[in-house]
């Protein structure tokens, strides 16, 4: 996807990025969906010197395989965001780097360019449902044996408890 070069980006810009079949299939494989029949942002670009503070939405129509069942799942993603890019700390290679709670979405580039489509399709993967589920699912998950978490709670076990009590079970 993009890589803006620093010296095109004005304070304020604003972009709006369309991802191409090429970039979407490459984006689909990386996160391991099923498909991406939408990828796109908007995002408002701030430059203070070298430091570059993106922030927009992303919305994707993505279908991912159900955990259950592996059928298709497909959501709509609509997720706002904000980022930072920094130029590249120059530390010893076996220094670490701290950052702090403010500090969790910035991503370092070269000096040059930055790696925005990359950003906002880590954007995506962080906003997916990490557990997607088809409405076959929890027939699925019964069948073989899988308890609900309504089940498998305290209460569940003492309604277990009761109907062995009761003879039952």
């Amino acid at each position: 996807m993009d890589t803006l070069s620093l010296a095109n980006i004005r304070d304020g810009d604003h972009r709006d990025f369309k991802a191409d079949d090429k970039d979407r299939q490459a984006i689909a494989k990386r996160l391991g969906l099923l498909g991406l029949e939408r990828f796109e942002a908007n995002v408002t670009l701030i430059k203070d010197g070298q430091r570059v503070d993106a922030s927009g939405q992303v919305r994707a129509k993505v279908i991912q395989p159900c955990v259950a069942t592996g059928e298709p799942v497909t959501s709509m993603i609509d997720e706002p965001f904000t980022l930072r890019f920094l130029p590249e700390p120059e530390v010893d290679a076996d220094e670490e780097i701290e950052l702090g709670e403010d500090e969790m979405d910035v991503i370092f580039h070269d000096g040059t360019t930055i790696a925005l489509g990359d950003a906002l399709a880590d954007t995506l993967a962080l906003a997916l449902n990490p557990y997607p589920r088809s409405p076959d699912a929890e027939a699925h998950l019964k069948e073989v044996g899988v308890i609900s978490e309504e089940e498998a709670g305290p209460f569940g076990a003492l309604a277990d408890l009761k109907r062995k009590m009761e003879g039952g079970g």
